[in-house]
């Protein structure tokens, strides 16, 4: 049985995750300044989402084809983000400064009763399903959390 040893990942070895997991440090300086960025782990081929001692919780990752749309990693590298977070820091992040309600992973402009079943297009932002009264609403698309007005 080969050791448990991940590594941090080469830099440019995987450039659509390392653009991805950029966008999503965006997000993570602007809403917990005080925690160090996120990396790319390497394991068995397979690459994690990682807070800054290598620990994460998700499944693994690959680099997107060469013929995938550029932001194809934007995605997975987000819930992967998102997963650890919560996993390794007990955190419910990014938090809707508003409803003060976590948020999810969506594309632009869905409904409350969207499912990932029913598909969708548009860039992804982070989601916030808003208080009782149904005011569901798109917070700010993923990498653009440092724009979100603070009440």
């Amino acid at each position: 049985m080969k050791p448990f040893d991940p590594q941090r990942a080469e830099p440019g070895r995987y450039p659509r995750l390392e653009a991805a997991l950029d966008t999503v440090n965006r997000d993570l300086a602007a809403t917990l300044p005080d925690q160090p960025p996120l990396v790319l782990m390497v394991w068995e081929e397979q690459v994690y989402v990682a807070v800054s001692d290598g620990t994460w919780h998700h499944n693994g990752l690959r680099e997107p084809d060469d013929d995938a749309p550029d932001d194809f990693a934007l995605g997975p590298v987000a819930d992967a983000a998102q997963e650890t977070v919560a996993d390794r820091l007990r955190l419910a992040w990014p938090i809707c400064p508003f409803h003060r309600l976590g948020t999810h992973l969506r594309p632009e402009g869905t409904a409350a009763d969207w499912d990932w079943d029913d598909g969708g297009s548009g860039r992804l932002v982070w989601w916030c399903g808003g208080g009782t009264a149904g005011d569901c609403h798109d917070l700010a698309p993923v990498g653009e959390l440092a724009g979100v007005a603070q009440p």
